[in-house]
């Protein structure tokens, strides 16, 4: 455990053991990535991806390719919305392009080719919760794998993917049993064509799906954007492509258009309020972006430690191994979380810190912590959950106006995380109750 409550208006501690303690922080990490980003970027940054192509333009035909060059842009087709493809279209075509000799190619080079976090586990890969991380990132880089189960015994049906995905291969081992929860598991590692599906499912179920990564997401993107040009009337001569590392022979390239993401401050909001692993890597690998490029997960871990280290915030011992808290090795204090938050209240964009953070009893994560208590809407907070783990980071508003920042890490404790969240419910309570 690692525990701190502090005063922040009068800088009292109203509660501490073992601060200096550094655990596994689970999501609350993401706090450390969010800041960062708020803090070096500004709100108003945008993710650009950007239209490019080589070769010339001659009568309305494109002899060369096409690319879509990213930059790291987690929401691009999040949740489904592919309406800019669209818009990507009128941009060839306000070109003047009608044919396009060559293919659409997804540039990946902005980030190595390590797409997958080498401190995530195993078991972990390849489920939706921890996909590969890309310059390009599309469709939340997640499909859902449709299946049908039968009777007890057989093993399931897969029925295809949404979205549709070309090419891949399923080893399906998942059984029908006589269970009433999904136990079904998908695993496998960026680029590769193949999926393991694994565990059992109630039987006599009928269709439904299995969340999983996707393997290539830029690849689908160039899919995806190739058949909007050809429905559109452009037509394109050769298959959808990729570009996973820098080639110094690549002919020279001309812009045509660039998409901007949303703000920054809605990207936070959504990493931190629905605890968003995607979200979460992908800015902290885009800040490996401004130490070289192609960025690595290495300068991301270096950049952030550094970064925090020279705001003051005790991460000396802390060990950084991603952005969003899934590394079982990841490690920080309770100290160094209320020292961020104190550096993060006093920012100049501490009302777009404040609002990306979920409220207890109302929002994200934090609905089911405190309902119905003295601190429904108090708490402005980060959750953090992995087996045996659930931690919490955030502020309380006090009834007299003073703002309390607090951060309680638990880890390897007996029980299921609702109980370990009951626990600490309970401790808020008595001293929220105890310090009026």
């Amino acid at each position: 455990m690692s525990v701190l409550v502090q005063n922040l208006t009068t800088g009292e501690v109203i509660d501490s053991y073992r601060e200096d303690k550094v655990v596994p922080p689970a999501s609350v990490m993401k706090l450390l990535t969010t800041a960062a980003c708020l803090e070096t970027m500004g709100p108003g940054f945008r993710f650009p991806t950007i239209l490019e192509y080589t070769g010339t333009i001659d009568g309305g035909v494109l002899h060369g390719d096409l690319y879509i060059r990213g930059g790291c842009d987690p929401s691009l087709g999040w949740k489904g919305r592919t309406a800019f493809l669209n818009q990507w279209v009128k941009a060839v075509q306000a070109a003047g392009i009608s044919r396009i000799d060559g293919a659409v190619i997804a540039d990946m080079t902005m980030l190595d080719g390590e797409a997958q976090n080498p401190a995530w586990l195993c078991e972990d890969a390849g489920n939706y919760y921890a996909p590969g991380i890309f310059a390009l990132n599309y469709y939340g880089n997640t499909m859902n794998i449709v299946l049908k189960s039968g009777e007890p015994g057989s093993v399931a049906t897969v029925v295809g993917t949404e979205p549709q995905v070309e090419d891949i291969v399923f080893i399906n081992r998942v059984r029908c049993d006589k269970i009433q929860y999904d136990g079904a598991f998908v695993s496998g590692i960026p680029y590769s064509r193949e999926r393991y599906l694994t565990g059992a499912v109630p039987s006599n179920l009928g269709t439904f799906g299995v969340k999983g990564d996707l393997p290539n997401p830029g690849l689908l993107l160039a899919r995806h954007f190739t058949s909007r040009l050809r429905e559109a009337g452009v037509a394109v001569k050769r298959d959808a492509n990729y570009l996973p590392d820098y080639n110094p022979l690549t002919p020279p390239r001309h812009e045509l258009y660039i998409h901007y993401s949303e703000p920054l401050s809605e990207i936070i909001k959504e990493t931190n309020v629905n605890s968003n692993n995607l979200y979460a890597e992908a800015l902290f690998r885009y800040l490996g972006t401004r130490y070289t490029l192609p960025g690595t997960i290495h300068n991301s871990q270096d950049l952030l430690r550094d970064y925090w280290r020279r705001r003051g915030v005790a991460v000396q011992n802390a060990i950084i191994k991603d952005g969003c808290g899934l590394a079982p090795q990841d490690a920080v204090s309770a100290k160094a979380f209320v020292q961020l938050l104190t550096v993060m209240r006093n920012s100049p964009n501490a009302d777009y810190w404040m609002a990306s953070l979920p409220v207890s009893g109302k929002t994200g994560t934090l609905t089911s912590l405190c309902p119905g208590t003295p601190l429904e809407g108090r708490i402005h907070a980060k959750s953090g959950t992995i087996a045996g783990t659930k931690n919490f980071a955030g502020y309380i508003d006090m009834p007299n106006g003073d703002t309390w920042v607090f951060a309680i890490l638990i880890n390897s404790a007996p029980g299921k995380a609702r109980n370990i969240q009951h626990v600490i419910q309970q401790y808020l309570l008595d001293v929220y109750k105890n310090h009026p």
